[in-house]
């Protein structure tokens, strides 16, 4: 059987992932490591920190050594890292924005990156700048930070961290042509700020464990 290992650095996404692996995966078997300090360091610091880094490529490790056929890494604040996983680990790394990026990238070209972590919002943004550059596209990003939505979810607020995420994407609306959702934990929201705004809005979670069964079929070929 085929072993995924996803690496989460909170606890809500963990959940709703298993849901999308059924539908997308359902025969593999998949293993979660959570580990919530890392993205408590995250926003503590307001940047990926060296022990962060550190502790994350050793959950690489722990996953290789657990069997798997391959990683996913669920945290676009820590996404970065991957690149340097790739080098420490030999099975795929697949991280979880990277896909959406690239949709986004291809079809559109005026881009709201939307977020609730300042941590989340600047490394989304590079990674939409650097696959526009790999595709030769011209995009233009405009990013907005849902303030205080973090926050609110963290502390048993759902409603709120919803409207705020809303707020933003309006506020947004006339300057894109779409919206990237920067935080997996935001995906549920996808439908909801398509209706209110009218405009695409792509989120990671079911792309991203779509190139997890990519990577699996092309290890195995």
């Amino acid at each position: 059987m085929t072993t995924v290992v996803a690496i989460y650095t909170g606890q809500g996404l963990a959940e709703p992932m298993k849901t999308v692996f059924t539908e997308v995966l359902p025969d593999c078997r998949l293993i979660n490591i959570i580990d919530d300090s890392l993205i408590a360091d995250v926003v503590k610091a307001k940047q990926v920190t060296p022990a962060v880094t550190r502790r994350l490529l050793r959950y690489y490790e722990i996953a290789a050594e657990m069997g798997a056929d391959a990683i996913l890494n669920t945290c676009s604040s820590v996404g970065e890292i991957v690149e340097l996983g790739r080098q420490v680990v030999d099975i795929p790394i697949v991280r979880i924005d990277e896909p959406m990026a690239s949709t986004a990238v291809k079809q559109y070209a005026r881009i709201g990156v939307i977020a609730t972590l300042p941590s989340t919002l600047q490394p989304t943004v590079r990674l939409l700048q650097d696959q526009a550059q790999q595709l030769g596209r011209e995009i233009v990003i405009v990013d907005g930070l849902a303030d205080g939505a973090y926050d609110a979810l963290v502390n048993g607020s759902p409603q709120q961290h919803d409207q705020l995420i809303l707020e933003t994407a309006i506020r947004l609306k006339p300057q894109v042509d779409a919206f990237v959702l920067a935080q997996g934990s935001m995906a549920r929201m996808e439908r909801n700020l398509a209706d209110a705004t009218g405009l695409p809005v792509f989120s990671s979670p079911r792309l991203g464990v779509e190139a997890v069964k990519q990577a699996l079929s092309e290890t195995a070929s």
